[in-house]
């Protein structure tokens, strides 16, 4: 089964595996302290969906606010970076017994996992990352997952954890990721703009569609808007995974949210598997080749990239690492991991497969970017 609205995230056939992002706006509430009682009507509902047979993944900010509540620390704890690293240093540990004091009265048991970007970008630690949460669902444990901002620099972070979110139902092969937001979904404009309406459904996160994003946290506390909820349903959605967007200020709010049909389902546009979804996930590139029009149609028709199309290089890289690759006009086409290093690469651009031997030293490979390593966006 597939799933084709908010009903279906309660069934177990369809949706076997949910990941449920809740952000620190709702787990604090207007009072700037946990609220315990929302709290433990999601947890209610975490523990109803277990009972009907689905496994759940929790992924949770708040470490940072609570670590600056308990530190005294100026501006929630973000005035600077080793302020947050501080705060999420001392609040992990209250956010994880939190959780963890929650779940257990559900008769459940929590496990922690503290995540960098490095974790699901570099593949061999995506594997690890992947094989253990695998581990804990079959042993019956909810993972609490958040980024490790104890010791996370702005070069190694997400940012957000609605992407991350994405990249760990990605990892652990999630049915569908929740976005506990504080509002109904994604609307054709500005939510307080006289006649703006909520969108259903959306196939495909088009321009068009990311235009009617702002990437505002209303909170005040949050790390993202809906700009970033529009990156994470890109990321989902090409690894055949579902997301939505539902109103997470009410009490037991799945529930509400399919009790009213209110909210916005993202529906899959691909289905890439294994190493094609990680790539498609992929947030940190290396570098980047500018293609031409002929170019950019064969890879969109699922061609290889070869050499002759590519009229830029930008960045310095080496071969096996994760490059973009836009068209002339700085549309994204594609990312994938080049056959060649960055310099080569300029050798050998523009120029057709019977003339590379001479400029290489060496018989040509293939392509720069072989399909099969290859991921459109």
């Amino acid at each position: 089964m597939s799933i084709t609205r908010l009903a279906d995230l309660a069934d177990p056939d369809a949706a076997p595996l949910l990941v449920l992002k809740v952000g620190s706006a709702l787990l604090f509430g207007s009072a700037g302290v946990p609220d315990r009682t929302w709290l433990g009507s999601l947890v209610a509902e975490i523990a109803a969906a277990r009972a009907r047979g689905q496994q759940v993944i929790v992924v949770s900010s708040g470490a940072i606010a609570l670590g600056a509540a308990r530190l005294r620390l100026e501006r929630g704890g973000r005035g600077s970076l080793v302020d947050a690293q501080a705060a999420a240093a001392v609040g992990q540990i209250a956010l994880a017994g939190l959780w963890s004091e929650l779940l257990a009265g559900e008769g459940l048991i929590a496990a922690q996992l503290l995540l960098t970007l490095d974790d699901l970008e570099e593949r061999r630690r995506y594997l690890n990352a992947s094989a253990t949460l695998g581990r804990l669902l079959n042993a019956g444990a909810v993972p609490v997952i958040n980024e490790n901002d104890s010791v996370a620099t702005e070069e190694i972070r997400f940012g957000d954890n609605d992407r991350l979110a994405a990249r760990v139902a990605q990892a652990a092969g999630g049915s569908a990721v929740v976005l506990l937001s504080d509002v109904d979904g994604l609307y054709d404009r500005a939510p307080s703009e006289p006649g703006a309406e909520l969108l259903p459904r959306v196939e495909g996160v088009t321009e068009a569609v990311h235009a009617m994003a702002s990437g505002a946290s209303g909170s005040g506390l949050g790390s993202g808007g809906m700009t970033s909820k529009l990156l994470a349903a890109e990321i989902a959605t090409r690894a055949g995974i579902a997301l939505a967007i539902v109103n997470g200020k009410h009490a037991h709010p799945i529930g509400h949210a399919i009790g009213r049909d209110t909210g916005t389902l993202f529906l899959p546009t691909r289905r890439d598997r294994g190493r094609k979804a990680w790539l498609g996930g992929r947030q940190r590139m290396k570098g980047a080749l500018v293609v031409d029009e002929g170019c950019a149609g064969a890879l969109v028709k699922g061609g290889s990239l070869l050499a002759s199309g590519v009229t830029t290089v930008e960045g310095l890289f080496r071969r096996g690492d994760p490059v973009g690759v836009r068209d002339e006009h700085g549309r994204p086409v594609a990312q994938g991991l080049v056959e060649y290093g960055s310099a080569e690469i300029e050798r050998i651009m523009g120029r057709r497969s019977d003339e590379q031997a001479a400029l290489l030293g060496y018989a040509p490979r293939a392509a720069v970017i072989h399909r099969d390593q290859l991921v459109l966006l």
